[in-house]
């Protein structure tokens, strides 16, 4: 209050001017402070909000199914078995109908396995480095302990109560890929029959008109050499 001086117009001009430039250079630095500590809020929000959308993903991979073979199978075996010598100690790998689905299966678990340890807890991350050294020996993995671990995480991350202890929960297993080779056949089988009717038809109209048109040349020469 001393530097005020308002004693004459020169002076308290001076005065108010440099009270001014000292208000808006707080409101200045206080604009950029609140800015820059959006801007970082945002960034973790985007990070958290990744997170957390990515392990649901994994975890309806890892434990969409509660009915059924509950495990993983590497679909590799053979391999393996080549590399060991055929040895006994390897499950041996069941290569039937299901086959196909198996693998999709085990593809599908490892993409979520990958997401896992790039963005899972540090829990998270040694169970599903455990289930891929798993899958890289061969054996058949399941995937209930991780499916827990990420169930009881997203759920404290997305402030949700614990599900009730009293609760006996079956144990979970990866989601079944639904099939879709007999729709997609079906589609093809129509297709082809569609064009193969198509092609049919522009081959009759094209035989029916080459073959009415001899005829007539034909008749033509007839009546011309009866008129000689």
């Amino acid at each position: 209050m001393r530097s005020m001086d308002f004693s004459s117009l020169h002076s308290a001009l001076v005065t108010i001017i440099g009270l001014t430039l000292l208000t808006l250079l707080g409101v200045g630095v206080r604009l950029v402070m609140m800015l820059t500590i959006q801007q970082r809020r945002e960034r973790l929000n985007r990070q958290i909000n990744e997170r957390i959308r990515t392990l649901i993903a994994a975890y309806k991979t890892l434990g969409g199914s509660f009915t059924g073979d509950l495990s993983v199978s590497p679909l590799h075996l053979k391999d393996i078995k080549q590399r060991n010598g055929n040895s006994e100690d390897v499950a041996p790998l069941e290569l039937s109908g299901s086959s196909e689905r198996a693998r999709r299966i085990r593809d599908a678990v490892e993409s979520a396995l990958s997401d896992i340890i790039l963005l899972g807890t540090e829990e998270h991350v040694r169970l599903a480095v455990k289930a891929a050294s798993e899958l890289a020996q061969g054996r058949n993995v399941h995937t209930h302990d991780l499916v827990v671990a990420l169930r009881d995480f997203i759920r404290k991350a997305l402030d949700i109560e614990r599900i009730p202890s009293d609760l006996k929960l079956p144990r979970q297993g990866p989601s079944r890929p639904s099939g879709s080779g007999g729709r997609e056949k079906g589609e093809g089988g129509k297709d082809g029959g569609g064009k193969g009717g198509g092609e049919g038809g522009m081959g009759g109209g094209m035989g029916g008109n080459m073959s009415g048109g001899m005829a007539s040349d034909q008749e033509s020469g007839a009546e011309a050499s009866h008129h000689m």
